[in-house]
């Protein structure tokens, strides 16, 4: 067994151990959903930190620095600019309202604003939008223990679900923010410390600008540009959903009070902005030193292998695995809760005592983590995963939480509407052609509703979005209008 392998089995299980010394001092559904609302700035900073430097930021962020250059800072950048109108805007907003009406989660609030039906749209959405992204957490661990310990895709896979899913199982969100707190300085200090490390020992950052002109031929302004072709791409697809995540907010609702929840976000934010750039340096550096590779994803760990030194290499193993496992907790936290609330609660058994209800959740834990398993091993990328769950999240919960926040004249019956046509058409000009190029019995009824991936330059989701607002507005002026009396 490698060294690289027995450091993860050792951080794996200090984890798992400091997850059940945690879980001791929960009690209660209250403990379990939102940690008793008592999370000050630092450990709602610490949780946040830990769920929003994941796969997508470290690995996935890494291999689109490798093909894309500077522009890829975009792809985290992203989610700090997000993070911060958060803090500033819908943060404290729903906050308060979780607060004042006891809700756990964003379906208590949509369900609370609205009515059970938007509830059960947005939740379904939301259980196949986390088991995507899921199986992208663990697909960026499998990747890394595949270079650096050979281990097999599905071996890795089911090594993080099964540390993810223990010390989440054990306690929720009050044993996740205290292992959240371990993860964050691990990742933070592992990866500045190796990215100094590993710049310096390429000659600098002149000696990599140098050597990034041979490889790139003369095509190096283009590469080192930060506003590159992608950017406003990973702006429009990646910020909306860092603004309304259910997993985030949820996290958020555990907060003491507003100052913590804008201080706690807002340095979550900072941290993100000022972090964007260190994946994708390594990405850069892998391009410079390393060429051409199998699979862009793999720039990161082939950093460790072959460019850092043993002891280095090792830290920053921990801090890659820290930031994968801590994403996948988050997402587990969020698909779990929504099934104990939105359907063993909700639907299945609206009599379930507390008991049952943290029963329910833990067991909903464990099969969520073998779901995410086998859809890891059947998704290829990392940022596939990640782009699927971005565009849904944004496209379902967008309208439905600011119209909820900030517009009295939405109704249930709009914000369904809204719902259902930004869904539409997000897939006529995403999935759509991709499905009739699989299933070719399908393509024609599949080409009745595809549209180009890009109207005037607008990605799909600005479009989905645009229509679905414009739905919610037409129906609530029309059941306005209804509603007031005949002269």
């Amino acid at each position: 067994m490698s060294l690289y392998l027995i450091t993860l089995v050792c951080y794996s299980l200090l984890m798992i151990v400091l997850g059940a010394v945690a879980s001791r001092r929960v009690r209660q559904s209250s403990d379990f959903f939102v940690a008793g609302r008592r999370l000050g700035m630092g450990y709602l900073a610490a949780t946040l930190i830990a769920a929003n430097i994941g796969a997508g930021s470290t690995v996935g962020a890494a291999g689109l620095g490798y093909r894309d250059g500077l522009s890829a800072w975009w792809w985290v950048g992203s989610a700090g600019m997000g993070s911060l109108i958060l803090a500033l805007s819908v943060g404290p907003r729903i906050w308060a309202s979780a607060k004042e009406n006891n809700l756990f989660t964003v379906g208590d609030y949509l369900e609370f604003r609205y009515d059970r039906g938007v509830r059960d749209t947005a939740a379904a959405f939301l259980w196949l939008g986390s088991l995507v992204i899921l199986a992208g957490q663990l697909i960026a661990v499998a990747w890394i223990l595949n270079v650096v310990a050979g281990l097999s895709k599905p071996t890795g896979c089911l090594l993080a679900a099964v540390v993810c899913t223990v010390y989440f199982a054990v306690g929720g969100l009050h044993s996740t923010v205290r292992v959240n707190l371990l993860q964050s300085a691990v990742k933070l200090a592992g990866f500045t410390l190796a990215l100094v490390i590993a710049v310096a020992g390429s000659g600098g950052v002149d000696g990599i600008a140098d050597a990034m002109k041979l490889r790139l031929e003369g095509n190096s302004d283009s590469y080192l540009s930060l506003i590159g072709a992608p950017f406003s791409q990973y702006l429009l697809v990646v910020l909306p959903s860092f603004v309304v995540s259910p997993g985030i907010l949820q996290k958020v609702f555990g907060a003491r009070d507003k100052k913590s929840v804008r201080l706690g976000i807002g340095l979550n934010a900072v941290v993100l902005l000022l972090f964007a750039i260190v994946p994708v340096a390594f990405g850069m550096l892998a391009r410079a030193r390393l060429g051409t590779l199998v699979n862009r994803e793999l720039a990161l760990p082939s950093v460790i292998t072959e460019l850092l030194p043993h002891w280095l290499g090792t830290l920053l193993l921990a801090a890659i695995f820290s930031a994968e496992i801590s994403a996948a907790d988050a997402v587990l936290f969020m698909l779990t809760t929504s099934l104990g609330k939105d359907l063993y609660k909700g639907r299945l058994r609206p009599a379930a005592t507390d008991q049952d209800l943290l029963r329910f959740t833990r067991w909903c834990a464990a099969g969520a983590g073998i779901a995410g398993v086998i859809c890891a091993v059947a998704l290829n990328t990392v940022i596939s995963a990640l782009t699927i769950f971005y565009s849904i999240i944004t496209a379902v919960f967008l309208v439905p939480i600011l119209c909820g926040l900030y517009w009295r004249g939405a109704s249930a019956g709009s914000v369904r509407a809204s719902m259902w046509t930004t869904i539409v058409v997000l897939f006529a000009m995403e999935a759509g052609p991709r499905v009739g190029s699989h299933w070719p019995a399908l393509e024609p009824a599949i080409s009745v509703l595809e549209l180009p991936a890009q109207t005037w330059g607008i990605p799909a989701i600005v479009c989905a979005i645009g229509a679905g607002a414009a739905m919610l507005i037409a129906r609530a002026l029309v059941e306005n209008r209804s509603r007031k009396p005949q002269s």
